[in-house]
């Protein structure tokens, strides 16, 4: 894809970048060693084995269910001599209603013995779904059982450390400055944000397609020219990080486990979702070596001590335009405000800990010397005229001093 180190004019040993499936192309290491197609051929192939796995899970659980169920009749048959004529009818109309259901899943009845269309059973199928899905929907999307609230604040907090990442770092081939790119741009970002607002698994995958529709149409205005797989995925890891969508683990998830599989494995549905999870899964495993950065700046970066932005700023053209140099004038100054109020806040939290630590030292402190020494309170002193008769040994006082007068 577009960013195979060739693109970069890295000076290295070649066949340690290949990719490891031999096509001749440049691996990634982010991507296994694989280079974008591999990529998505493995994760496709993994994700279609997964799929293909849990359906025959379902049939094997099925069949096992059938024959509980049919042992059960068979065991009741023995003992329902004894029960009316009503009971019978009422059980066998019961038995008659799901087996004439569980045929109509059935694949065999799909293009067996009703001759129904293939287009029309997918319709239906669709329809089904759409009324499941709904009526469940809150029991089943991220459900309490799994860890899919977990992954979702893991990679909304990923996505926003990587606020800083540019569109030249991914080789992204669009140019926003064009008016009518922007407006595609932030069409794929409004439609990837509007799949958390959709209920049926079939709806959630039309937001991706057409959000991966409007991608390829920015390339093409862009680039005068049909867009390449290799354009479309660093494209749409820029979607990603840039829109930041809610609760992005859960949709995938919950797409892939209510989803029929046979549209998760074919047509282009499929492959904007499997484009999809490859950009989450790259954007998880992002790192220095991914945009060709040093560990040091890439550990600034994601600290928040500079900006890849600011540095690209000082570097302007005299015949740039003054609104855009203003603006990110004024991104450099949000970026380092909002830098200056992190450090605040974290001294201010650091302190009113040091005080609550200082008060409750000095509350320990005063308990102990209270405890250690506790306070005794005597009774009121004595009059001063009762001093002199405690005294026993009154008697042996020298009298007491007489005023004299002298003349003179």
């Amino acid at each position: 894809m577009s960013l195979k180190s060739e693109r970069r004019g890295i000076h290295v040993d070649q066949s340690e970048l290949l990719c490891k499936k031999g096509c001749g192309y440049y691996g990634n290491p982010a991507w296994q060693g694989f280079c974008s197609k591999c990529w998505r051929e493995e994760y496709h192939r993994a994700r279609q084995k997964q799929i293909q796995e849990d359906w025959e899970l379902a049939e094997r659980l099925q069949r096992e269910e059938n024959e509980a169920f049919a042992s059960s009749q068979n065991s009741q048959g023995a003992q329902s001599l004894t029960f009316s004529k009503f009971e019978e009818k009422k059980t066998n109309e019961k038995t008659r209603k799901v087996t004439t259901v569980k045929k109509f899943f059935s694949a065999s009845s799909r293009v067996g013995s009703k001759k129904v269309p293939p287009e029309k059973v997918e319709k239906i199928m669709d329809q089904i779904e759409k009324y499941i899905m709904t009526r469940l929907y809150k029991y089943v999307f991220c459900p309490e059982t799994t860890d899919d609230e977990k992954k979702d604040l893991a990679i909304q907090k990923r996505i926003r450390a990587l606020h800083w990442v540019t569109p030249q770092m991914l080789c992204v081939p669009v140019n926003e400055e064009i008016s009518e790119v922007s407006d595609m741009v932030v069409k794929a970002i409004t439609d990837i944000i509007e799949m958390d607002s959709k209920r049926v698994p079939r709806d959630k995958l039309a937001c991706i397609t057409k959000c991966s529709k409007h991608i390829f149409n920015a390339i093409k205005i862009t680039k005068n020219e049909p867009a390449s797989a290799d354009d479309f995925l660093p494209t749409l890891i820029y979607i990603v990080l840039k829109g930041n969508p809610p609760r992005l683990q859960s949709n995938i998830q919950y797409i892939t486990r209510f989803c029929n599989p046979s549209r998760l494995m074919t047509g282009e549905d499929g492959y904007y979702f499997t484009n999809l999870c490859c950009a989450v899964a790259f954007i998880e495993k992002l790192d220095a070596q991914s945009l060709n950065l040093s560990q040091e700046d890439f550990d600034r970066y994601m600290s928040g001590q500079t900006s890849p932005r600011k540095q690209e700023s000082e570097n302007w053209s005299p015949d740039a335009c003054l609104g855009v140099k203003q603006m990110y004038k004024n991104l450099d100054l949000l970026s380092q405000l909002n830098e200056r109020q992190e450090r605040i806040m974290s001294e201010a939290k650091k302190l009113e800990k040091d005080l609550i630590e200082w008060t409750d030292g000095i509350a320990k402190e005063v308990q102990d010397i209270v405890e250690k020494y506790p306070l005794e309170i005597k009774p009121p002193n004595q009059s001063l005229a009762a001093i002199d008769s405690e005294n026993v040994e009154n008697d042996k006082l020298p009298p007491p001093l007489q005023p004299q007068v002298y003349a003179g």
